[in-house]
């Protein structure tokens, strides 16, 4: 399995086309800085907060390092949804 690398055209691509950037990290990292327009969705209450994603329209996940937001993606794959990406770490678009 290939892992797709991500950039900043990629990420502002998707947004502009009606996508959902999601940020898994908890609360407290959120609050000390997240990416423009993302929802905190934190990785221990995932479950509970996922009825508002729109599944058809595509998703961005991303953490501090990419690994929750993996496990988040691996998630929404076996519930069906078909748009999910994982841009990974947050440092590498911060400045997008």
């Amino acid at each position: 399995m290939t892992t797709q690398q991500y950039d900043c055209s990629f990420v502002q691509e998707i947004l502009g086309a009606g996508g959902q950037l999601i940020d898994v990290r908890s609360p407290m990292e959120f609050n000390q800085g997240s990416l423009d327009g993302a929802i905190n969705m934190p990785i221990e209450r995932f479950q509970y907060m996922m009825d508002a994603i729109d599944s058809s329209r595509p998703v961005l996940l991303y953490c501090r390092t990419g690994a929750r937001s993996g496990a988040v993606k691996n998630y929404l794959d076996q519930l069906g949804f078909d748009q999910v990406h994982n841009i990974g770490g947050i440092r590498q678009f911060i400045d997008c």
